[in-house]
């Protein structure tokens, strides 16, 4: 089964991850900022108390917070899951950011 981390499920993230989650992937949520939901858990959800944690095991990364410097975080900050990809990770950002950040963010700056 395809293991999915999805850190932000909020207004928009909830619901993209319940999707995902109908669709039958495995999600592993990062807890790091707030609970997860619980009709997610209660769907098999799994829940980890750190970014880095809940994407330790995923194929793919989906990161759907509010704005860059939340992006930033995610990926660079004290909890950030730079150091935990490797070849076999995808990251997907869909977060409503400028492009120029995701460019310098994919490129490791």
């Amino acid at each position: 089964m395809t293991t999915i981390a999805f850190i932000g499920t909020g207004i928009m993230g909830k619901p993209m991850a319940e999707n995902l989650q109908k669709a039958g992937y495995q999600l592993h949520l990062s807890e790091s900022r707030s609970p997860a939901p619980s009709s997610l858990v209660e769907g098999g959800a799994k829940t980890f108390p750190s970014n880095r944690e809940a994407v330790k095991e995923a194929e793919y990364i989906i990161v759907m917070v509010p704005n860059t410097p939340d992006v930033e975080n995610v990926l660079f900050g004290d909890d950030g899951i730079e150091p935990m990809l490797d070849s076999g990770k995808t990251v997907i950002d869909m977060s409503s950011i400028s492009p120029i950040e995701t460019q310098a963010f994919a490129a490791g700056q």
